[in-house]
């Protein structure tokens, strides 16, 4: 049977992961996309972490190169377009997997500096602005294709840090005016909210600032009703593969809850 996404070229920005333990959003979605027939250009602003993931997709004899990027320097997303459409002839699939929140320098409001937030905005509502600009006129030119931004489900509920809620709440409006003003393209511009997340990013930069890591993880397991345990990378991943795949050709502009029913069960608690 051939694959879910086969014959398909796609770019996975924020392919690499901070180091730790469990698997990040982005590698698990670029190893799925290859596993799944993709031919994968793994790009994130650190190489090495781009071409261990890379050396997972071929292991496995899936397709994949590294391309180092800064995700906030258009130029540098040009170039990364332009080489994709050259080796492979074509762009079918963007996937905007930038982010950043403790890690970044994130706070409450009053205690936020501009300095941070404007690092922020540009690492996590800018760069994907950036990429999907660079994308689209390829993606127009292949007769179409599939953009997922990952979002977060702070959008959606109280958040402590200012930056991370603000610019994840703003990737869902730039998600539905893409969706909007590129149907007519046969661009499908879709949204995904993973919820609490066993992943690096979620919890080495914690950690590093002096969190218990056990009482970290437990305490995070604990919001969960579904299962009682949080998310993984592979669970942001799968989604990601069904809406970059043509199993979703009828949908674009939606922001997919991925939180093991945190959000219905929240509002069940509140009434």
């Amino acid at each position: 049977m051939p694959g879910r996404v086969a014959g398909k070229v796609a770019i996975v920005v924020g392919a690499g992961q901070t180091p730790g333990a469990a698997i990040g959003n982005g590698r698990a979605t670029a190893i799925l996309l290859a596993r799944e027939g993709a031919a994968v250009v793994a790009a994130d602003r650190d190489l090495a972490s781009a071409e261990e993931t890379v050396a997972l997709i071929a292991e496995e004899g899936g397709q994949a190169s590294a391309f180092a990027v800064d995700a906030t320097d258009e130029r540098a997303l040009a170039a990364l377009v332009a080489d994709t459409v050259a080796r492979h002839g074509g762009l079918d699939i963007l996937h905007n997997n930038v982010g950043a929140s403790v890690g970044a320098g994130d706070a409450p409001p009053l205690e936020l500096s501009e300095e941070g937030f404007d690092r922020i905005v540009a690492l996590n509502l800018k760069s994907a602005w950036l990429a999907s600009r660079q994308a689209i006129p390829a993606m127009r030119a292949a007769g179409g294709g599939s953009i997922v931004n990952i979002s977060s489900m702070a959008a959606r509920h109280a958040y402590p840090f200012l930056g991370y809620k603000a610019t994840k709440t703003a990737l869902l409006a730039l998600t539905e005016q893409l969706a909007a003003q590129h149907a007519r393209d046969d661009i499908r511009v879709n949204a995904i909210l993973p919820g609490a997340m066993n992943t690096p990013m979620a919890i080495e930069p914690r950690v590093a600032a002096g969190a218990d890591r056990d009482e970290l993880v437990a305490r995070r397991n604990s919001r969960i009703p579904l299962g009682g345990r949080m998310g993984t990378g592979w669970d942001t991943g799968y989604a990601a593969l069904f809406l970059h795949s043509d199993e979703a050709r009828f949908i674009s502009g939606v922001a997919l809850h991925v939180d093991g029913a945190e959000h219905v069960s929240d509002a069940v608690a509140g009434q």
